[in-house]
């Protein structure tokens, strides 16, 4: 087993995306967010933001998928070894089942359409908790969302569950 002085503090990667207005619009009709804010830039500014706001687990579908274009990723955007994947699969590989086991976001900033947000994502914690006869093993990173001007818009932290 990989252990937690082994995986704590190592990156789960680096990523560069765009924030489009088409997929801030079709998400938050997906989580059935009927704000106007989202939909419509008028109505945005006139709730006090420069843009359309993505709606609050954007980034959670966001983060290497909508609007990460090659050329724009950093050149050590993927470390050499994942932990993540490292942890996870060691562990699927002896059976059970892993769970997404929470999501936070932090938003310092608001984020809005047409700016470009850079991200860093690392493991922060990884322990066990003994359920009877049964162990579950928590991997925990956190992954923080930089704007143009370097500063912290958003922390995710994210837990996985392993359930032997």
């Amino acid at each position: 087993m990989v252990t937690r002085d082994e995986v704590v503090g190592r990156s789960t990667g680096k990523s560069t995306l765009v924030t489009e207005r088409g997929p801030v619009m079709r998400f938050a009709e997906a989580v059935t967010e009927t704000s106007p804010i989202y939909q419509r830039r008028d109505a945005a500014q006139a709730a006090g933001f420069d843009d359309i706001p993505v709606p609050p687990t954007w980034f959670f579908s966001a983060a290497g998928h909508w609007g990460a274009y090659p050329e724009d990723q950093p050149a050590d955007a993927q470390p050499e070894r994942n932990p993540t994947m490292e942890v996870i699969g060691e562990l699927m590989a002896k059976g059970g089942m892993v769970l997404h086991g929470e999501q936070e976001f932090t938003y310092h900033k608001p984020v809005t359409v047409g700016q470009t947000i850079r991200s860093e994502g690392e493991v922060v914690d990884l322990y066990e908790k003994a359920t009877g006869d049964r162990t579950m093993t928590f991997l925990v990173t956190e992954t923080k969302y930089f704007d143009e001007s370097g500063d912290v818009a958003v922390t995710s932290r994210m837990n996985l569950i392993h359930r032997s």
